[in-house]
């Protein structure tokens, strides 16, 4: 067990290293401050690292990761992340971005109780139930957890639409678009859903902010 440990400790020795070889003023640079452009809304599955997916390098996303990339906006967490994002680092794209073979969809697509998760599941088993005469038609339990993956990340786009956080950003004339992403754990290919935000005139009348 130690030796899994260690293995971290030398790994970043090993990365500090490359990294100034590469570059001798990396890490001071680094230390200046970051202005990323995106931040990623994705899941905490530790294969799906966004700046590896992506071909970034560091200071280039800013990352909230949860089970099953879910925004719930009584989610203090999610809302301190999208508002710091829109309001201090001025990011232009907010990407919502899933997976395919997802533990938290395939647990929500179920019965059984895994404890304190539950409650958090609780929330994409309301986008099942949203849509359950289209997934119930999915005889294939693999294809239906993966159209639930993907009706999951459209759900959280528009969750995030909903906010006043973005409402406020659009009013202000900021230019932030909203994606749906979804990564394939087979491919290592990224699939854009059909659902993209940049105005609240997508969000129905009753999610809609008014601003001085």
């Amino acid at each position: 067990m130690r030796d899994s440990y260690e293995r971290l400790i030398i790994g970043n020795k090993k990365f500090a290293m490359e990294k100034r070889f590469d570059d001798p003023e990396y890490f001071k640079k680094l230390s200046l401050g970051q202005t990323p452009d995106y931040l990623w809304i994705g899941c905490s599955d530790s294969r799906v690292p966004a700046n590896e997916v992506t071909n970034t390098s560091s200071g280039e996303i800013f990352v909230h990761r949860n089970i099953a990339n879910v925004v719930v906006h009584t989610d203090l967490n999610v809302m301190s992340v999208v508002e710091y994002a829109v309001n201090v680092l001025g990011v232009k794209h907010i990407i919502v971005c899933g997976h395919y073979g997802c533990g938290g969809i395939r647990a929500a697509m179920g019965h059984k109780s895994f404890g304190i998760v539950d409650k958090w599941l609780r929330h994409i088993k309301d986008v099942y139930f949203k849509h359950h005469k289209e997934l119930d038609a999915i005889a294939d339990l693999d294809k239906r957890a993966d159209r639930l993956t993907e009706l999951n990340v459209i759900e959280q786009v528009r969750n995030l639409a909903k906010t006043k956080i973005i409402q406020r950003a659009w009013f202000d004339k900021k230019p932030i678009e909203i994606h749906g992403w979804v990564y394939g754990l087979n491919s290592g290919l990224i699939t854009e859903l059909n659902v993209e935000h940049d105005a609240k005139e997508d969000i129905e009348d009753i999610y809609r902010y008014e601003f001085d």
